[in-house]
């Protein structure tokens, strides 16, 4: 393991460890389920995370620097720039100019679903279909099983919501912390 990579999903059963030199994080899987065919892609995992951080200033209106999201949340400062850009674009977060300017969500999170995140960075747009110039029983039956998948993956990124990961982060800081004590 390279202590140097961020490995894992923002889904899932993780790890946590500690690198001796820098003393960051590094988030491993733990080596109970297989691989999943629907893997979150990390642009999508530093998107969730930035939206993450803003959730709780939404009811404030107090918008976040690049650099306070990037800092708290690891995530390079230029790519950040980027994915804040195509999500302002999509319309899930505004920007505000200004000395105290920065990022805010344009909507409640629980109007946010991952569904929506998820789709504006990676696009979801129909992939060629490397079996679709065969059209046999098999390759019939491996394309709808495939659609299935994904129908069900698309079903839950839709059912949840921004706020339902706010909730979800809250309650494992506090049994986070219970293991402090």
């Amino acid at each position: 393991m390279n202590p140097n990579t961020k490995r894992g999903g923002l889904f899932g059963d993780r790890i946590i460890l500690q690198t001796p030199v820098e003393n960051r994080s590094i988030i491993e899987p733990i080596a109970l389920y297989p691989p999943c065919p629907v893997d979150l892609s990390s642009k999508s995992e530093y998107a969730l995370l930035a939206l993450l951080e803003l959730s709780p200033h939404y009811a404030s209106g107090e918008p976040l620097q690049i650099r306070q999201i990037a800092s708290q949340q690891n995530i390079p400062d230029r790519y950040l720039e980027q994915l804040l850009a195509t999500l302002r674009r999509a319309g899930l977060v505004k920007s505000q100019r200004g000395a105290r300017g920065g990022y805010l969500l344009a909507r409640d999170p629980w109007k946010i679903t991952l569904y929506d995140v998820v789709s504006c960075i990676e696009g979801f747009e129909p992939q060629p279909d490397p079996a679709q110039g065969t059209d046999t029983p098999e390759a019939r039956v491996i394309r709808n099983v495939w659609g299935e998948v994904r129908q069900a993956a698309e079903g839950v990124l839709q059912k949840c919501t921004l706020q339902d990961l706010v909730e979800k982060r809250n309650a494992q800081q506090q049994v986070d912390i219970m293991y402090y004590i």
